[in-house]
């Protein structure tokens, strides 16, 4: 069974995708960016977004077992440390960070997720 979860963001629509797809035990988030100034505000407003989808498909962050980072300036990963480490808490999920283009030069982050369902 397969379950797509929408958040209603403007690129969904656009683009033809949903923020996240609950399949074959596990939750799937489309890469996410946040809102703001900072790649930290950026960041932490990313994860919220996150947050909902994966609760809504009945994990929490706790369930992550990959995320990817995905940045135009690597230099700009270092500040967002702490946040990750306060979310992910003392049960990090894999990870990866990549260097790259974003679809449009406000982003500083974009973050994709997959959580395991419990049970």
């Amino acid at each position: 069974m397969t379950r797509r979860i929408f958040s209603g963001g403007e690129f969904e629509a656009k683009i033809g995708y949903c923020r996240a797809v609950v399949a074959g035990g596990f939750v799937h988030v489309a890469g996410t960016v946040g809102q703001g100034d900072t790649v930290e505000e950026q960041c932490r407003a990313a994860l919220e977004v996150i947050k909902k989808a994966v609760t809504e498909a009945g994990a929490s962050l706790e369930n992550a077992v990959r995320v990817n980072y995905y940045l135009p300036d690597a230099a700009e990963f270092e500040p967002c440390w702490p946040i990750l480490s306060e979310v992910f808490g003392d049960a990090p999920p894999a990870a990866t960070m990549i260097e790259c283009g974003l679809i449009d030069d406000k982003y500083r982050i974009e973050i994709e997720v997959t959580a395991c369902l419990p049970g």
